[in-house]
């Protein structure tokens, strides 16, 4: 279901997917796509974990599709929620070749494309954007049995978006890292599936450093491996006096 913060509107599609709609109706979508959560065909891997439903979804509403790196490239996700004359505005570094999917490539998706790094900084629609690094430590806890990081640094970033003013957060597929609770944040959106990102706990230290308006956990459920309890991530919050709404 979706949220509503102080004029924005937030809604967990399912996976990394949020749809955010301002006062005006300006309307962004990040990280669309991906395991049938807009096609219908999700099924979860384990019945009844919480999980926005699955649905055959297509609004091509979309003014900014936002897409962080290869794993949540989904050009299909893509096509059913972006208007005509959206932008879509992707890393630059995504390995389309070396992917196990049919990728194309984002040159010849059909919208104006607009590639970021890790550290940019532009307008779109009259939406400041700013990009952040996103990655697992090498030495860290998200790391493949041979010790590589399944999100190796410059393959990926987060999104800063202000919105009306509101600065929505989505850190992308990282651990936490350095940098990131100096972030001036109101609406965060932590991933808290851990096993390829921060975990619960991992999210909610850095949602207490951050100290938001709201918090909107996502990333989460979709299939075994990011299975995880939102419910004691919630009260952890709450226990910190910081606003979270599960939006399933």
């Amino acid at each position: 279901m979706p949220v509503t913060h102080d004029g924005l509107t937030i809604e967990w599609l399912g996976y990394a997917t949020v749809r955010l709609e301002s006062k005006d109706g300006t309307v962004v979508y990040l990280d669309p796509g991906r395991y049938g959560v807009l096609t219908g065909d999700w099924e979860p891997d384990t019945p009844g974990v919480a999980h926005p439903p699955s649905r055959d979804y297509r609004p091509e509403d979309g003014d900014i599709v936002c897409v962080t790196h290869v794993h949540h490239y989904d050009p299909d996700g893509i096509d059913r929620v972006a208007d005509e004359d959206a932008t879509v505005i992707a890393f630059e570094g995504m390995d389309v070749r070396g992917s196990r999917r049919d990728l194309p490539r984002l040159a010849d998706l059909e919208y104006e494309v607009r590639t970021v790094d890790a550290e940019s900084d532009l307008v779109v629609a009259g939406v400041p954007i700013w990009t952040l690094p996103a990655y697992n430590e090498p030495d860290g806890p998200h790391t493949r049995p041979d010790g590589s990081p399944f999100h190796p640094e410059g393959r990926g970033c987060g999104f800063l978006l202000s919105i009306d003013g509101t600065r929505v957060c989505w850190p992308g597929d990282t651990d936490v890292l350095d940098g990131h609770a100096e972030l001036e944040v109101d609406v965060f959106l932590p991933p808290i599936g851990g096993a390829f990102t921060m975990d619960r706990s991992e999210a909610a230290t850095l949602a207490v450093e951050l100290d938001p308006e709201l918090v909107v956990p996502i990333h989460y459920n979709t299939f075994a491996a990011l299975e995880t309890d939102h419910e004691a991530f919630a009260s952890e919050l709450d226990d910190a006096d910081v606003s979270v709404a599960l939006d399933t």
